[in-house]
């Protein structure tokens, strides 16, 4: 894929990276030349110095080919404008913008595009872990469900999918197992030692835990 990357700080800098070593073209532009030097040695993308909204920058960053345009700068402003600029000038495909106020997501979705915001993210982390261990809600973005990851016992063994599933509360997306992730169907068997990821509600919680005898 061809990515343009706005923000080279310890964010940018590390999806760079990322991208790059992936094999992905890359592009990141920030303000401060020093910025790249986050990058290391090692990065093989295309460096810019200006802003992101620049639509004359943005051309020579090879935008009108992007197949994905990411703000990550340490102003919500400027990862708008730069997000918006992308979106409804060059029309890139997929537009992503850093929030770090979160009274201010709705209102950058409103406009159509993808949101993460860092201060959401974290604060859920650290709820998940209050709540339960093994349990993420912010790996889905939603304050309703989450994903639980569960380990079987003899009591859960030998049981089909469809035996544990249960509908609007509790439903296995994967399993771990010896030789590899499988996505199971309703008759998967379940075996001692399989590692269950599962959708939960959750509201739900207390009771998958009674279910399933699981500790925090």
């Amino acid at each position: 894929m061809y990515i343009i990357i706005v923000g080279c700080g310890r964010v940018g800098s590390e999806l760079a990276r990322l991208l790059a070593s992936e094999g992905h073209n890359v592009v990141i532009i920030d303000k401060n030349a020093d910025a790249f030097l986050r990058l290391g040695t090692a990065f093989n993308g295309l460096t810019l110095v200006g802003n992101g909204f620049d639509v004359k920058l943005l051309k020579s960053a090879g935008i009108e080919k992007a197949d994905a345009f990411c703000s990550v700068t340490n102003g919500d402003n400027t990862n708008l404008v730069s997000a918006q600029v992308a979106k409804t000038i060059f029309k890139v495909p997929k537009v992503i913008a850093r929030v770090y106020d979160p009274t201010r997501a709705h209102i950058y979705r409103a406009l159509g595009l993808d949101i993460i915001s860092g201060t959401l993210l974290f604060a859920a982390m650290i709820r998940d872990k209050i709540i339960e261990s093994k349990f993420s809600s912010y790996l889905i973005e939603s304050k309703d469900v989450g994903v639980l990851e569960l380990e079987v016992n003899e009591e859960l063994a030998n049981k089909r999918v469809e035996d544990l599933n249960i509908p609007g509360e509790f439903l296995i997306a994967s399993i771990r197992k010896v030789e590899g992730v499988v996505i199971p169907d309703k008759d998967t068997s379940i075996q001692v030692g399989d590692i269950l990821m599962a959708v939960v509600r959750i509201k739900s919680l207390k009771k998958i835990h009674k279910i399933f005898k699981v500790s925090s």
